[in-house]
């Protein structure tokens, strides 16, 4: 793969820009070269998903996926129809954008029950397969660190995530990879040549040692101790050769120049992806 080529996967997870508005992440983008972006929900409703639309049509961007569906698990079937309702809303939104993949954290448990959170993530995927299916929307299944099993999703390993995708075809359900959520996992490489073209993601940042802060503790690529060569060649062996998006979450870049923010991803992602 040449270098040029290597480039033009390049996708701006929104978020790493949380300080722009959708119109200043877009021309930061433009500007920048870097060909995708992946829009997080939040940023369409400030602006509206038609007016998001405009932007994205009139940038001629391509939009890698849509951030976030999921939070199914609830303690009671109304609230459970809400959130199935609010997916299919998100749904809408990637289908109005272009985008072909619905990113879905799947959501804490309600309560103590895990093991009926995640059996609640099962169910409610199974029952949004037909509506994302009828919209060309691919649902796909980010597991989350342990760590953030008690807040923001119970399925935890990529083995998890696998285990559920495995009941559609690729076109439907598949994985997201992320480095920052799964680089610890033993089972790892095995996992990801398990995946195979269920693999609809792939996510990059680093893991910086000391971490300084649990939610908005991501690093640069490069700043920490992720082996990202080595994902990123299995990811490939596996067979997705798809955008790769840096997704970094981090305070201390929210209140940086963007622009800055985004020369450096670019020379962290040639250097150290």
């Amino acid at each position: 793969m040449t270098n040029e080529s290597f480039m033009q996967r390049l996708s701006l997870n929104q978020i790493t820009t949380e300080q722009w508005s959708l119109k200043e992440a877009v021309n930061g983008c433009l500007r920048h070269e870097i060909p995708w972006i992946s829009i997080w929900r939040h940023k369409i409703a400030e602006v509206g998903l038609k007016k998001a639309r405009r932007l994205i049509q009139d940038a001629n961007m391509h939009v890698s996926s849509i951030c976030r569906g999921g939070m199914f698990p609830a303690t009671t079937a109304k609230e459970r129809a809400e959130r199935i309702d609010d997916n299919k809303r998100a749904i809408e939104e990637a289908a109005e954008l272009g985008a072909d993949t619905l990113v879905l954290v799947c959501g804490p448990s309600a309560d103590r029950d895990i093991e009926t959170g995640r059996k609640q993530v099962a169910d409610a995927i199974d029952q949004l397969v037909p509506y994302a299916k009828d919209h060309g929307v691919k649902l796909a299944i980010e597991p989350l660190h342990p760590m953030f099993a008690a807040d923001r999703s119970v399925i935890n390993t990529l083995d998890q995530a696998n285990t559920i995708a495995k009941n559609y075809s690729s076109d439907e359900v598949g994985v997201i990879v992320d480095v920052y959520h799964v680089w610890w996992d033993p089972q790892l490489y095995a996992e990801i040549e398990r995946a195979g073209e269920h693999i609809l993601g792939y996510h990059v940042s680093d893991w910086k040692v000391p971490m300084p802060d649990m939610f908005k503790g991501r690093a640069m690529m490069g700043e920490g101790v992720i082996e990202l060569h080595k994902i990123r060649q299995a990811v490939e062996q596996a067979g997705y050769d798809g955008p790769i998006e840096v997704e970094i979450i981090n305070q201390s870049l929210w209140d940086s120049d963007p622009h800055q923010v985004l020369d450096e991803i670019k020379r962290s992602y040639a250097k150290y992806v």
